[in-house]
């Protein structure tokens, strides 16, 4: 994961995640490649936790494979938090997984989620770059509630971001980070039929790979990943 995302999970372990007491974590996309050195799980090493890292894919620091990509392999209202950061860009029916973080998390949890707002095409699939409008439309979906958003745009030029004036080394990633909690009173039977309804779809149809890239229209570059460029991890 990118230096940017890092510091805004980590912001999100120091405000809301206690220092005191035990604390069950779930951490939804938490596989590393052999290059990568960051976890998660490095960041809560000051606290006493359970940590359950959990993805679609056995490799470093995960502790549970989701069989099906839109089913968490945890039980419902046991987590006391939930954490993914950058995985969120790679999820194509983002709004399904993010159901599933809802029925893991107990009543009160707390779900910490950062992903790229900008930034290029990285990874084997790469769908998504979110804005907080974004993180306000998932919490209306699932019925959260939404305690904090922040996206790190980059200055205004009048009434636009200045985007060329990006930092490339330092600050060429963009991140927008919300914090979501699960009421005491939470709607559970009225979403566990969208749920479950959702899920089903979700995992009926997998993901994007039955979907060919059409070639593009009258000598226009397709706006992707350039043929013969491997994926990078962000």
């Amino acid at each position: 994961m990118h230096p940017s995302a890092y510091a805004h999970m980590k912001l999100c372990v120091e405000q809301y995640l206690p220092a005191d007491g035990r604390h069950r974590v779930v951490d939804l996309g938490s596989r590393i490649s052999d290059k990568q050195t960051r976890t998660h799980r490095a960041l809560l090493a000051d606290r006493d936790i359970d940590y359950i890292g959990v993805d679609v894919l056995e490799g470093r620091n995960v502790d549970r494979v989701m069989t099906e990509p839109y089913r968490v392999p945890v039980k419902s209202r046991s987590a006391d938090f939930v954490i993914s950061g950058q995985a969120f860009e790679h999820i194509p029916f983002f709004w399904a997984t993010m159901l599933e973080i809802a029925r893991v998390l107990r009543p009160g949890g707390t779900a910490f989620v950062t992903a790229p707002s900008r930034g290029h095409a990285h990874d084997a699939q790469d769908c998504w770059r979110y804005y907080p409008d974004g993180m306000r439309a998932l919490a209306a979906y699932t019925g959260l509630e939404l305690v904090e958003v922040h996206t790190d745009f980059p200055p205004l030029k009048g009434i636009r971001h200045n985007y060329p004036s990006i930092d490339a080394k330092h600050s060429y990633w963009g991140d927008t980070v919300g914090v979501f909690r699960r009421p005491e009173k939470y709607p559970a039977l009225r979403l566990w039929l969208v749920r479950t309804v959702t899920r089903w779809w979700a995992n009926r149809v997998g993901g994007v790979d039955g979907i060919a890239v059409p070639a593009p229209l009258d000598g226009r570059e397709l706006c992707a990943r350039p043929q013969g460029v491997p994926a990078q991890v962000g």
